[in-house]
């Protein structure tokens, strides 16, 4: 079944089927499909709405909106944004049913989905704007500012947000266009991406001490002009420009919470009328709400930008941490990312958090900085072990976390140190440093448990070669239950045999994954090549995956 056949199937189902049942099966349709989880989330809310179940809606509306907004695929986009004009339809808010309409129609029409578009308006009983009276709120101003303090209250995206302002500005004030100004302080510049009618993508820059905006912004004043091409202050030129023609303009600056001004609202052409001091007193309101709203949303895009910043600080510093156990010990050289590579893969199998598994990686790449604290006669030793030497370098472990934990990091960065230290822990109890068993051990210790010992015997050694595969594999699935935790050898055994030749490839940056050979392993995971080998199958698979992974091609052998 196609993603379109699933989605209207599902909205059918909801209006006139059992609830329970469609929800069990658009769960399920989650769990195979991991891509899809924020278009089962805009279902899952549709259908708790429709049951009145406001607790279950709210959550789901929730996940749905942050996998949305992180997600490039514009039926997750379209059905989300009708999902929640249903509602607002539902609930009378014709404002913002139009906004979330008209979201859903632009991206309908800009990536060609418009057949997706009209079956789901028709499921979801959502008529066209057209058919909305979508001014009836105006008798009653104070509904107006419900209205908006709704649209913005949540929003934390500073374009998204200008926008709403900018549409439901223009509704309450019954008027043709508006257009919400941001006062660049620092370049004495007003600049706006919103400019309704016009190309509202386009970012707008003019000097903030010209024309009506700047004025505005230069004396605090509000103007109201009655007939535009009577006022000596309006540049003409702008509509010869655009062919657009003025009539009436309502101008104010927009206040933070000490008076401060950061913008200015233009407001266009009232219809059939003139802007009157019940507008302006309105526009003050929707103005002091506005710029508490924008602050807000700029001071959040600031500390985005600065947590950002910290993390790539943070990065950087993890591979420098991680780039000093390869420069001291050159025969493990690249075994941490390569470990990283392999946890992040069954992290995917899992379909884990996308914080969850940076989490997981960071661990990874810290996994072995314990060795430091280890003697290079022990950490370089080209042959066996004794006994001592084994034990002294089991110390690295609780080095790793002793190191780790007088790095100052948040709560979630501090799972960085517990799962970095449990790599050696064993799923029955008999590891180290600890000693924790089972699910004691952190989930994603026992990630790198399997990535680290998958990466220890598949890599070249000066005193070994690799291990044949059939026996690396035979020691993972044996190691289950006891080594290791049962599903995350599950969910390894899974991973494409294409995908662990890319990790393979690390090595040697002059070979390629072939094209053909490419398809051939995609077909393919671990379990499947293990008995192909064990079941004396036909070698090509073993043949196109040793190409890789030890550079032997059986058929020149």
């Amino acid at each position: 079944m196609s993603l379109e056949n699933f989605i209207y199937e599902s909205a059918e189902e909801i209006f006139n089927g059992d609830f329970e049942e469609v929800k069990t099966r658009i769960i399920k349709h989650k769990e195979i499909y991991q891509d899809d989880t924020a278009i089962c989330f805009s279902l899952l809310a549709l259908g708790s709405f429709a049951k009145k179940r406001y607790d279950e809606y709210y959550q789901f509306m929730n996940d749905a909106q942050f996998l949305v907004e992180n997600s490039k695929n514009c039926i997750t986009h379209i059905l989300y944004e009708l999902v929640l004009a249903h509602i607002n339809f539902t609930e009378k808010n014709s404002s913002l049913y139009s906004i979330n309409y008209n979201k859903a129609r632009k991206l309908a029409i800009k990536n060609q989905k418009t057949s997706f578009f009209e079956r789901m308006t028709s499921l979801l009983k959502c008529p066209p704007i057209t058919h909305l009276s979508t001014h009836a709120h105006l008798k009653d101003p104070l509904i107006a500012l419900v209205k908006i303090g709704q649209a913005v209250a949540a929003e934390k995206n500073i374009d998204n947000l200008i926008r709403t302002i900018a549409e439901e500005t223009k509704e309450a004030l019954n008027a043709d266009r508006c257009t919400v100004f941001l006062y660049d302080k620092e370049n004495n510049e007003l600049y706006s991406k919103v400019a309704t009618g016009l190309d509202d993508e386009k970012e707008l820059r003019i000097p903030a001490d010209k024309g009506l905006a700047g004025h505005v912004v230069q004396t605090g004043e509000t103007i109201n002009i009655k007939d535009a091409y009577k006022d000596e202050r309006f540049n003409k030129n702008i509509d010869k420009k655009t062919g657009y023609r003025t009539k009436t303009i309502l101008c104010m600056p927009i206040k933070n919470f000490n008076q401060e001004i950061i913008g200015v609202f233009q407001v266009l052409n009232k219809f059939d009328e003139t802007f009157t001091i019940d507008d302006e007193d309105l526009l003050v309101a929707i103005a002091s709400s506005a710029g508490i709203s924008l602050e807000n949303a700029q001071l959040f895009e600031k500390q985005n930008k600065m947590i950002e910043e910290q993390k790539i600080i943070f990065d950087s510093f993890i591979e420098t941490l991680a780039s000093s156990i390869d420069a001291r010990d050159k025969i493990t050289s690249g075994h941490s990312t390569r470990v990283k590579m392999y946890a992040a893969l069954i992290a995917h199998e899992f379909g884990m958090e996308k914080n969850d598994i940076y989490i997981l990686e960071k661990a990874a790449a810290l996994h072995d900085i314990g060795k430091i604290g280890i003697r290079d006669s022990v950490l370089q030793k080209e042959g066996k072990l004794t006994p001592e030497e084994y034990k002294h370098i089991q110390e690295h472990v609780e080095i790793t976390h002793n190191i780790l934990e007088k790095i100052h990091m948040s709560e979630d960065f501090k799972q960085i140190t517990e799962i970095a230290c449990s790599h050696h822990e064993k799923f029955d109890g008999t590891g180290y440093y600890r000693g924790l068993k089972g699910i004691d051990i952190p989930f994603g210790g026992r990630v790198l448990a399997v990535s680290d010992v998958f990466d220890a015997i598949t890599s070249k050694r000066h005193y070994r070669d690799k291990m044949p595969i059939e026996k690396v594999i035979d020691i993972i699935m044996n190691g289950s239950g006891n080594h290791f935790d049962p599903l995350v050898v599950e969910k390894f055994l899974a991973i494409k045999l294409s995908e662990i030749v890319r990790v393979f490839l690390t090595e040697n940056t002059t070979m390629e994954l072939d094209s053909e050979d490419n398809i051939t392993l995609e077909k393919y995971n671990l379990l499947d090549l293990y008995y192909s080998i064990v079941n004396n199958c036909s070698n090509k698979l073993l043949q196109v995956f040793n190409r890789y992974y030890v550079g032997i091609d059986l058929d020149n052998e």
